[in-house]
Formats: C-alpha cells, structure tokens, sequence
C-alpha cells in the first residue's frame, strides 16, 4: 500500500484495504484462540495436579466458550464470496394468505433482528408496511456489520410454517408461506452509476392499520428507476429525508444485484433462485404442530427447539448450508 502509485485506482485501492484490514481481523482472532488454548492446557494441567474440583468446572465451561469461538471462526472461513464481507439487506414478504401469512412474514421479521442481536450487529428497519388485522405486508432490514451477507445470503428463500392458527376461532392447523430475499448492502467499494434523470422520487403519507403510524407531512418516499422499472420505497422513518437515504440503499443494493445477473448470470449466487411463496418451494419448515420441528430442505438439518430458531438461533442452519456450498457449489 506503500508503493507509489497504489492510490492511483481509488475504488481498485480501497477493496484492496478492506480485504487486508479483514484478514488481519482474522489472523488476530486465530492467534487470540490458540494463545487462550494455551492457556487452558497449562491451567487444566494444574487443576488435575491440585484436584481442585472447582476449578476443573470453571475450565470446563471456558472451553465450551473457546469451542464455540473456534467453530465460529471455522465457519467464517467458508465466507470466500467476492461480497460476502458486507452488510445485508433482508427483503420479506408474506406469502397468500392473508392475516395468516402477514403474522408468520413478522415473526421472520423478529427472527432475523434477533439473529442480528445475537451477533453483535446493527439491525434497522428501512421499509415496514404493517398488515390490515396483524403482522406485515412487506419488510426491508438493514443489518450492517462485516460478513452479515456471507451469513444471511443463506436465508434466501420460502420459509413455511405450521402451526394452531391463533386467527382460527375452531384452532385448526393452517399452513403459512413468507419469502426472504438477501441482498448485499453495497458500501464505497462498490459502485453503482445512476444518472440523476433516471430517478423519479415521489412522497407521500406514511400509512398503516387501523390509522397507526400515519404522519400528517409526506414523510414515505417512493424511488421509481425508469430504465429497469425498479421501485423501492421507505416509510419507517419520521424524517423524509431519511426515508430518501434508505430507499436509495435498496435501490443501490437491487440496481447491483441486477448488474451482477446480466454480467455473470450470478443469480442464485447473489440472491438466490426466485420462486413462489407457495408449497413445494421452501427451503425450510418450521412445525409448531403436532410436534416441535426446524428442518432445512436443503441441507436435511434439523432442529427440535423451534422456538430457540424462531428466537435467532440460526447458525446450525447457517453453517450446513455454507459446507454444502463448498462442497457441492452448484447444488447450493
């Protein structure tokens, strides 16, 4: 980076110092678990000698963090994609259904801002149209952090639940589809060229159910690209002006999704495959009824503790999907 004329190209510049700063991050973390492994050997090894019980324990349940650490990092070297380093941006929509399917597109919702949680990243909601009874039309989160992409890429799909209806007044089990669309959240290595006579920005009034959230100033914003048709809009802000921000990160985000299919034809690398919000085309179950269930079509990865999934639990399913991807890229 020192070399004379390394500054030349900027954006060839900056790429370049983001993937340094992000493999020295992790030769640091390396180096950090094997000296904390160290450690632990040397203090098991006094432990045993003195037959202090209540050391033993403490060590034990260090070592259960330290495996949990290494297994992270094992998982994080999967993330080899051109842009998996980024931010995401999580699309939802509720599948036919109505209220049912409204209900079950806000607990996916919930489920990824916990997942962001658990992970120490910034969760925030650009776009959120509530539904008419309960639950939400559409939804767009940013979550920003380093790798929230390469992990979430793997959400991209129909997600489908069962479960007791608590809409059903005779409590019969119904059936709810809603989709996830994961973009990656392009940051000032990447850049996406939009003349300014290529947008058509409209505002309005933020709505909702029942008269909630509604502003009385024209606070949502609309943002129409002409050349691909493309619209985006944000209303989860008070301020116009930040609504605008946020519509134009979707925009930028799907302008260069869209870029990349008509380069490479990376669809499902990037987005994954588009399919219906309907039976058949899930890439995961989520059984509430007759019996507790998380099952990943995919990978066949199964988890009893629904509600532990549903709370943010998703690495197991994260970290499967990504193994197969390394093994078998074209199934993925």
């Amino acid at each position: 980076m020192a070399e004379p004329g390394f500054w030349d190209r900027p954006e060839e510049a900056q790429k370049l110092v983001a993937q340094v700063k992000s493999a020295k991050r992790a030769v640091e973390e390396y180096d950090a678990r094997a000296g904390a492994y160290g450690s632990l050997r040397e203090l098991l090894d006094l432990a045993e000698a003195e037959g202090d019980a209540g050391l033993l324990e403490e060590l034990e349940r260090e070592l259960a963090t330290l495996e949990r650490q290494v297994l992270e990092l094992e998982t994080r070297s999967l993330l080899k994609g051109e842009h998996d380093r980024l931010g995401a941006i999580v699309v939802i929509h509720p599948g036919a259904g109505g209220t049912e399917s409204q209900d079950w597109a806000e607990m996916l919702l919930r489920m990824y801002q916990r997942w962001a949680e658990r992970h120490g990243y910034a969760a925030r909601l650009l776009d959120l149209q509530p539904g008419e009874e309960a639950g939400i039309k559409d939804a767009t989160l940013e979550i920003d952090g380093e790798f929230a992409y390469g992990y979430l890429k793997a959400e991209s799909g129909v997600h489908r639940l069962v479960r007791i209806s608590p809409y059903d007044a005779n409590a019969r089990r119904h059936t709810s589809f809603a989709s996830a669309i994961v973009l990656p959240m392009i940051d000032n290595t990447v850049k996406v060229e939009i003349a300014p006579g290529d947008l058509r920005i409209d505002t309005m009034r933020a709505g909702g159910a029942g008269g909630q959230h509604v502003n009385k100033t024209e606070s949502a914003v609309r943002i129409t690209h002409l050349p691909t048709g493309l619209v985006v809009q944000s209303q989860a802000e008070r301020s116009q002006h930040r609504n605008k921000d946020a519509a134009m990160k979707i925009l930028l985000s799907r302008l260069f999704v869209l870029k990349e299919q008509e380069a490479r034809a990376k669809t499902e690398a990037l987005a994954g495959p588009k399919r219906d919000i309907d039976f058949g085309s899930q890439i995961r179950s989520y059984v509430l009824q007759p019996y507790t269930m998380a099952n990943d079509h995919r990978t066949e990865t199964k988890l009893t503790d629904v509600h532990a999934v549903l709370d943010g639990d998703l690495d197991p399913f994260i970290d499967a999907w990504l193994k197969r991807q390394q093994a078998h890229p074209e199934r993925a």
